[in-house]
């Protein structure tokens, strides 16, 4: 058995159903449990967007929210959301937007624990899944699987694939050699992620805004232009979800698990990736980072998946096949399920525009992807050494193979590649979900005490004794140096 074939099942074992469940699961019981905050408190997520201020160890509130959105809007929000389309048909959007809702309430728990269990080592806010594992599990052989898991998929696999979609999709618009291509893109990265935590903070908080306004802002003309197919799409997306539209019969067993699994894929929500973003935040209550989250990714899959869903399914140009991969429907002749979907969707407004705006999306996307996996490699090699006082040296030789990765990847890409991806995001994805579970007190304590300050007429300030929260030591210092001026001024008007 060679290498390929191994590693696709592994991949395949573990993204499969009993994920799926679980995912589901997870964000069904937070919801639950919560009160469905992705509700009650939507006025909160968007302002705590804009309320956190960057200091000398942690980036702002939005910086935090714009690199986690960064992680999450990706290839997979142009390519996967096709795939999805055509392997489960148009009711597979429907289960994005479901999967996309009970992961708002993952995100928040996940994002909440990075914040209550984060640390500050080498000057900068770090924290994450591994930091919360071993603090708040004290199972620490299970955060170090959790932070090599990590690294191998954000520092090694994860890069190559993106870099490869920036070089083919620039290459296929331009005629750009694709080691050019990936010279110019590891130079800019340099340039960026050398600069710290901070820089790749201001970067993205512009970049990343920007590029998915103008990606919905097209849909919109486009949808315009087509304003007469708007009913009848999204009746086809409710019909074909609940398998009451005889036209997709035969691909109605692939439909929820396509939506879910594409889903979960773009959101990344309980995936852990996010949770490294929130971490590194600076804001005053730990449930502030994670209402912000939570917008993030409705954000990703209610915004920008579903922008590239009725890109697509407005215009007609998409194939449905069923389980036996027979034709359902065949609007795209020798057009294969991924970015050609929406370049030809694209075409049909300002023909031969279709290629090279896709390759400028796949860029932003991608390229901010790519920095988030630096980020987030630097999160977990700080767990594992950073009592070693090799850490800087070590984390600079873990940029610099970054760096080769994406040259490397940008000339090369391979099925094995895609796999390895895979079984590592699948492998973090598996370790978090599981971790949140365990975890699922301390979620709600800390929500509980936001919102209890909050009806009091408080600005929340986190103490994690008053939560009886043990191993956040870090949040008394900050409460006590940096927030405490904000409840005093508040008691001084209630008095």
């Amino acid at each position: 058995m060679d290498l390929l074939t191994i590693t696709g099942k592994l991949s395949g074992y573990l993204w499969g159903t009993i994920f799926i469940a679980l995912c589901m699961g997870v964000g069904i019981y937070f919801s639950i449990f919560m009160k469905f905050p992705q509700i009650r408190l939507i006025k909160d997520m968007i302002y705590q967007l804009f309320q956190g201020k960057s200091s000398e160890s942690g980036i702002s509130s939005f910086q935090g929210f714009a690199m986690a959105l960064g992680g999450r809007i990706g290839v997979g929000n142009i390519a996967g959301v096709a795939t999805a389309i055509c392997f489960g048909g148009p009711g597979a959007v429907f289960w994005m937007w479901v999967i996309a809702f009970l992961g708002a309430g993952a995100a928040f728990a996940e994002s909440t624990l990075a914040q209550v269990w984060k640390e500050e080592i080498g000057g900068e806010y770090r924290g994450g899944p591994a930091y919360y594992i071993q603090k708040g599990t004290g199972l620490k052989f299970f955060a170090v699987l959790f932070a090599i898991a990590a690294i191998i998929a954000n520092g090694f696999t994860g890069p190559t694939i993106q870099a490869f979609n920036i070089a083919d999709s620039v290459k296929n618009a331009f005629g750009v050699d694709p080691l050019i291509t990936g010279i110019c893109v590891a130079a800019i990265f340099s340039i960026i992620v050398f600069g710290g935590v901070k820089r790749i903070g201001k970067f993205v908080e512009l970049v990343v805004p920007f590029m998915a306004a103008l990606y919905i802002l097209l849909t919109v003309v486009i949808l315009a232009v087509n304003y007469q197919q708007i009913p009848s799409m999204f009746a086809l997306i409710f019909k074909s979800a609940f398998n009451a539209e005889a036209a997709f019969g035969g691909v109605f067993g692939g439909t929820i698990m396509w939506g879910v699994k594409r889903g979960v894929y773009s959101s990344e929500a309980g995936m852990g990736s996010g949770a490294q973003a929130a971490a590194a935040a600076e804001v005053s209550h730990p449930a502030k980072q994670g209402l912000a989250q939570s917008f993030s990714v409705y954000v990703d899959t209610l915004f920008v998946c579903t922008a590239t869903a009725l890109m697509i399914l407005s215009t007609g140009q998409y194939n449905v096949v069923d389980m036996d991969n027979n034709f359902v429907i065949h609007n795209l002749p020798s057009i294969e399920a991924g970015t050609g979907y929406t370049q030809a969707a694209i075409d049909t407004l300002v023909p031969g525009f279709g290629s090279a705006f896709i390759a400028l999306a796949i860029f932003f996307f991608a390229f901010t992807t790519l920095l988030s996996f630096s980020f987030y490699t630097e999160s977990n090699v700080a767990y594992l050494f950073k009592e070693n006082r090799y850490l800087k040296y070590i984390s600079f030789i873990m940029k610099l193979m970054l760096i080769g990765m994406i040259i490397f990847g940008s000339v090369k890409s391979a099925a094995v590649a895609w796999n390895m991806a895979d079984i590592g995001v699948g492998l973090s994805a598996w370790l978090n979900l599981i971790a949140l579970i365990l975890l699922r007190k301390p979620v709600l304590k800390v929500l509980k005490d936001y919102e209890k300050q909050k009806s009091n007429g408080l600005d929340p300030v986190f103490n994690p004794n008053d939560c009886g929260i043990q191993g956040a030591d870090l949040w008394l210092e900050i409460a006590e140096k940096k927030y405490s001026h904000l409840n005093e001024t508040a008691n001084k008007k209630a008095g």
